[in-house]
């Protein structure tokens, strides 16, 4: 065996140890969800979360190498809270029942297009790419872009590497053309969009297979030219 398997072995190995982990907690977590249960079992909960942040480290080492802007992330800031904010929300669990992390540059108070990775049992956990929400003076902008580049995005979103796992446009739509747009526009059904994001689902399986890291990582440059699409606007 040649230095890189045994690397490759040894990756894998964390891999799995940490999803079976991950899973079982987050499992357990969702029938005991509440601080009693979750001050017990802190030093499991922060022996994942210190397992999933190396895992993120892999995987922006591996992004890097088609994404080169994002070489320098850091892990901790890319990961979200396990805690809820319940002060406006019925549903008053304090915890969320899943790990994320989420993948991108700022352009200022500004989020760019980027990837996230979402951990849950019961096969909800899925990768995800895109803009979500952009604020109005960035979605106008994106508006443009589509507008003169129809069939650049189209091009994108027909490409065989993206069909493998996605189709179209995910994300909240207007019921009618926006502002300063007819519904004759050749591009109106992407110009509607109010987010411009896509996810793929990732099976419990697959999560504990040997495969999961290429897995999310061929999701993610599927994803890679959406991103720069729309991260086009930082660079008007």
């Amino acid at each position: 065996m040649n230095y890189y398997c045994f690397i490759d072995n040894l990756v894998q190995k964390f891999l799995n140890n940490f999803m079976e982990n991950v899973l079982h907690f987050l499992g357990e977590l969702q029938n005991n969800n509440n601080k009693p249960w979750f001050d017990e079992n802190r030093k499991t909960y922060e022996s994942c979360k210190k397992e999933f942040l190396q895992l993120i480290d892999l995987i922006i080492k591996d992004i890097a190498t088609f994404e080169p802007e994002l070489t320098n992330l850091d892990p901790k800031k890319c990961i979200f809270r396990i805690n809820r904010d319940i002060r406006f929300s019925k549903n008053k669990e304090p915890y969320k029942n899943n790990f994320g992390a989420w993948f991108a540059l700022k352009k200022g108070e500004n989020e760019m297009a980027g990837f996230y990775i979402h951990i849950e049992p019961n096969n909800k956990s899925f990768v995800a790419g895109g803009m979500y929400m952009p604020s109005n003076e960035y979605l106008k902008k994106i508006r443009q872009e589509i507008d003169y580049n129809k069939k650049e995005l189209d091009d994108i979103l027909n490409n065989p590497l993206y069909l493998k796992y996605f189709t179209g446009l995910q994300g909240e739509k207007l019921s009618r053309p926006p502002q300063g747009y007819t519904a004759d526009n050749e591009a109106i059904e992407y110009l509607k969009h109010k987010s411009f994001i896509n996810s793929s689902p990732i099976t419990d399986e697959v999560l504990l297979s040997s495969d999961l890291k290429n897995q999310v990582i061929e999701r993610f440059k599927a994803l890679a030219p959406l991103n720069k699409f729309l991260n086009v606007i930082f660079e008007q």
